[in-house]
C-alpha cells in the first residue's frame, strides 16, 4: 500500500472528512492537493449556494494536517499522532456555487514537536484564493493509550 493509499485511507476515516467528500488528489514534495466537491448539503446559504465556512474551515484543517507528515516516508511502527494547535484562516471572498473548491498546503518548518503550515483554498488557481491559511500542529508520540483500563491517567 502506498504512502498516499495510507494517507488518504486515514483522512476517509475521519468522519467529517469522508462526510464532506475530501479526497486527496496529491502529496509530494511541493505539498498537498485536497479536493471537496460542490455538494447541496455543503450549502450554508440556500439562497446564494455558497458553501458553508465550516467545509473550509475542515477542508484547510485536514489539508495542513495531511502536509505535516514528509512525503515518502512511511511511519513503519505505525502512525504518529498529530494535533492542530492553531489555525489561523483569512477569509477572502466566498466560495462560488455549484464549483468544487481544491485546497493546496505546504509544511514549510518542522522541529521535532511543532510543525508549521501554509494553506490555501480555491476554484482554479491558488492566485485568487478563498481563503487562506497558517497553521501549527503538535507533532506527538506514536499512538498509545493514554490512561490504564480504569481510565486512570498513566
Amino acid at each position: 500500500m502506498s504512502q498516499t493509499t495510507k494517507i488518504e485511507d486515514h483522512m476517509l476515516g475521519i468522519p467529517h472528512a469522508r462526510a464532506i467528500g475530501m479526497t486527496l488528489l496529491s502529496h509530494d514534495d511541493t505539498g498537498t492537493l485536497v479536493r471537496v466537491p460542490y455538494a447541496p448539503h455543503l450549502v450554508g446559504d440556500p439562497d446564494t449556494g455558497v458553501v458553508h465556512g465550516g467545509v473550509l474551515t475542515a477542508l484547510l484543517d485536514n489539508t495542513c494536517g495531511v502536509a505535516v507528515r514528509p512525503p515518502g516516508v512511511i511511519e513503519s511502527s505505525g502512525p504518529i499522532s498529530i494535533a492542530t494547535l492553531d489555525l489561523r484562516i483569512d477569509y477572502m471572498r466566498p466560495a462560488e456555487p455549484h464549483r468544487d473548491i481544491l485546497a493546496h498546503a505546504v509544511c514549510y518548518q518542522r522541529t521535532h514537536h511543532i510543525a508549521f503550515v501554509r494553506g490555501v483554498a480555491y476554484h482554479d488557481t491558488p492566485e485568487n484564493p478563498i481563503a487562506t491559511c497558517v497553521a501549527a500542529f503538535m507533532l506527538g508520540t506514536r499512538n498509545e493509550p493514554r490512561a490504564d483500563e480504569s481510565g486512570a491517567a498513566s
